[in-house]
């Protein structure tokens, strides 16, 4: 089964590659077209301010369009526009679903396009490298912090993140406790964001605490029934459950306006927050029973290789990710350049956030961090783990049973 999936996810790769991108119809100009996730509307400012700076010394190309799409069917729809022959000249691909693209041979390699490529930190391009080639620039390299409601927290009677830290207290029991007196209260406690009961692998953000992994590290042997991976659903389960302190299924909360304690996500986030009427702080994630710990989400931007236009989209590539843009990105995209992995340096495009916050959050969860759970035919592995994941939430559910189905279904998928 494996070998099927795997069989059809490079053949629609490949297939959808040769498709090519498209056209402006006139050789000497090209319009180049970038899918993305994000539709926040600082980011796609910075993007079309970089294009448009790149258009100054480059008449021939007409246009630079970025193209967003959700991101809970971001790689669906762009593997649906690659078999229909609309493929992009340029893609934006989540981590997630980084093997397939660079084992099917659909990207244009990019090694020597990087401006200065040698100051890339290597732990950070390695999910995007193959036989020493570079397929993808990982220009979003992004640890997952908290950011904390501080007023909702002294209205629960709570103590502030900060306190909780200094008295060795952020763990993620006390988490919980805080969040379940803020829901006592009346108000919600912590969101998972982008998770929604679907995007199951942002629980990473938890369960590495625990010491829990989807899947071994050779990716052959399935981790959703291990004895760390149970202990951290029944935490979470009774989070949501027993304790209310996470917003249950089917319950829209969003942190950015307000509503909730706590939410963990990323850095690209803070931009939300700039005119709040709350008071707010970013913090690591807590602590868990296995100790601190960091998890990291990336996305690296790639060239289709039979693009039409992949030429102009290499350049492209190479002048949105040099130096100085990559300063620019910082902002909302940690680099993976070594020179710029620095709080004073990241200070100097995020200017919501302290030098502490990032040198916390950002700095040394960069440099200690593990990525979120990806492997080869992501795809249909992610289907069938949200689907057999589906029983765990509600009341009552046998956490165990349900993650004994969920090795049930993967193991096949993910055996040689």
């Amino acid at each position: 089964m494996k070998l099927r999936a795997l069989a059809a996810v490079a053949a629609l790769l490949t297939t959808a590659a040769a498709c090519g991108g498209g056209s402006s119809g006139n050789q000497n100009s090209h319009a180049l077209r970038m899918t993305i996730w994000t539709s926040n509307d600082a980011h796609l400012k910075l993007f079309n301010d970089i294009a448009a700076d790149y258009k100054k010394t480059h008449p021939d190309i007409t246009e630079i369009k970025f193209d967003s799409i959700p991101v809970e069917s971001y790689t669906t729809t762009l593997t649906t526009q690659l078999a229909g022959k609309k493929a992009p000249d340029l893609a934006w691909i989540l981590e997630s679903s980084a093997p397939d693209f660079v084992a099917s041979g659909a990207l244009a390699p990019l090694k020597s396009k990087v401006e200065n490529g040698a100051e890339l930190v290597p732990s950070m391009t390695k999910l995007w490298e193959k036989d020493g080639e570079l397929y993808a620039y990982p220009f979003s390299t992004s640890p997952f912090g908290v950011f904390v409601n501080t007023d909702a927290l002294t209205k629960a009677g709570q103590d502030s993140p900060q306190k909780l830290i200094e008295s060795g207290d952020w763990t993620w029991e006390k988490v919980a406790a805080v969040n379940a007196a803020v829901a006592a209260k009346g108000g919600n406690g912590l969101v998972i964001r982008d998770f929604d009961y679907k995007n199951w692998d942002n629980l990473a953000s938890v369960w590495t605490g625990w010491g829990a992994s989807a899947w071994s590290a050779d990716g052959k042997t399935c981790g959703f029934n291990s004895p760390e991976m149970t202990e951290a659903m029944t935490f979470l389960h009774k989070a949501i459950f027993t304790d209310k302190a996470v917003p249950g299924p089917g319950t829209t909360v969003d942190f950015f306006t307000g509503d909730a304690a706590m939410t963990i996500t990323q850095i690209s986030r803070a931009s939300l927050l700039k005119d709040a009427k709350f008071g707010w702080d970013l913090v690591p994630l807590p602590s868990g029973p296995k100790g601190e710990y960091f998890v990291i989400g990336q996305g690296g931007l790639g060239v289709l290789k039979k693009s039409k236009n992949a030429a102009a989209a290499a350049d492209f590539l190479a002048f949105f990710t040099n130096q100085a843009n990559s300063a620019k990105l910082a902002a909302y995209f940690p680099p993976p350049r070594s020179s710029q992995l620095n709080a004073e340096t990241l200070a100097k495009s995020n200017p919501l956030l302290k030098r502490d916050q990032l040198d916390k959050v950002v700095v040394a969860g960069i440099g200690k961090g593990v990525v979120k759970p990806s492997h080869t035919g992501q795809a249909e592995l992610a289907q069938t783990v949200r689907a057999a994941l589906d029983p765990l939430w509600k009341p009552g559910a046998n956490v165990k049973s349900v993650l004994d189905g969920v090795c049930t279904k993967i193991q096949p998928l993910l055996g040689s």
